[in-house]
């Protein structure tokens, strides 16, 4: 039922996109004013940005938190200095911030020929701090969970602490130690530290204000990198019968030589499993956030299409749906980092396979 509702909504998001793009051009060819973007809307705040933004103020100022930008010029060497140095259109030792539609929104360097190139870039963007804080969270309240129960094992816990507990026996229980196999303790704290890695920034991902606003498991880097990872593990740790059945399948000979279709087939799934585990997350919460951003932006498109009396009727309408689609993705945010933990534990288990000979009857 949820995934009929979220993919009647994608529609939605897709059909508003479609008909905006529509009305932006024939605005263009009949007024010289600019009307509001509903694609610039969205990107601008699902994309990474090199300044975490705070709040607007009522006269449109942005108050933000400037970030470190880290480049590297190809002719110049290294230079790390503020985000704030390249606000408002402003540049600074020829780098700033590309408006072209190629680099936009991203750090370059302009030539003396006026080309913008870019630079070897390793900022610590809004993303990055995000994933800092949550890291930096994680431990705090692990840390001081752990020394709760040094203290006093035996104790109940109650409040958060016993949903934590609760929380963490129930994936321990039902996910990894069925899915892991035999060597599942060796794999729980890379699980259990996915698991709430995902789901602590799925819900701060929800938060529209600071400091949440950062679209970090919407992001293909992050949820690349946390695929890589349960790839490793997967096949560094893969015995003897894991790779057995990779190269020298049990099927039928002729399906192995003299073309050896069924090994093409299965060291193909090796890079299969982790690009779908990247693609599910990435996915999946990034049509979160633009639903809600696609509900808010249908007010401004009304007002500009009908009038300010509509987008009044309107508004309610987007509101409430808004506030109904976040309700609904508190718990998607839970079910995609239990899926993607679940699924890294069946990857891994099956890395783990044991080979049971038939009994002679």
């Amino acid at each position: 039922m949820l995934l009929k509702i979220r993919n009647i909504l994608i529609s939605l998001v897709l059909l508003a996109v479609t008909y905006q793009a529509h009305a932006e051009d024939g605005h263009q060819t009949a007024t010289e004013n600019k009307s509001f973007n509903l694609k610039e809307m969205l990107f601008s705040h699902v994309l990474d940005a090199y300044e975490w933004h705070v709040f607007t103020m009522p006269d449109g100022k942005h108050i933000s938190i400037p970030l470190l930008v880290i480049v590297k010029s190809s002719e110049k060497g290294w230079f790390i200095f503020s985000s704030s140095r390249l606000a408002h259109g402003h540049a600074y030792e020829g780098f700033s911030i590309s408006h072209n539609e190629k680099y936009r929104g991203k750090v370059v360097e302009t030539t003396a020929n006026g080309e913008e190139i870019r630079p070897l870039d390793l900022s610590f963007t809004k993303n990055a701090a995000a994933i800092l804080l949550s890291c930096i969270l994680l431990v705090v309240i692990f840390l001081r969970l752990a020394s709760g129960y040094r203290k006093a094992p035996l104790k109940s816990r109650r409040g958060f602490a016993g949903v934590l507990e609760m929380l963490i026996m129930s994936i321990y229980d039902d996910v990894i130690k069925p899915c892991a196999g035999p060597n599942y303790r060796k794999f729980s704290p890379y699980l259990l530290t996915a698991f709430f890695f995902v789901f602590l920034n799925n819900l701060f991902g929800l938060i529209p204000v600071f400091p949440g606003a950062a679209n970090v498991t919407g992001n293909l880097s992050v949820t690349m990198v946390l695929a890589l990872l349960t790839f490793i593990l997967t096949n560094v740790y893969g015995n003897r019968e894991y790779w057995k059945e990779v190269f020298w399948p049990d099927v039928p000979v002729w399906l192995k030589v003299p073309l050896p279709i069924m090994p093409f087939v299965e060291i193909l799934g090796l890079f299969t499993k982790p690009f779908a585990l990247m693609v599910r997350l990435f996915a999946n919460m990034l049509s979160g956030h633009f639903i809600v951003l696609v509900f808010m932006g249908l007010i401004f498109i009304f007002a500009e299409l009908f009038g300010q009396a509509v987008a009044g009727g309107v508004s309610i309408v987007s509101v409430a749906f808004s506030g109904f689609i976040l309700l609904l993705d508190v718990l998607i945010s839970f079910i995609q980092a239990y899926v993607f933990t679940m699924l890294s534990a069946v990857f891994i288990g099956l890395g783990q396979v044991e080979h049971h000979p038939e009994k002679a009857h």
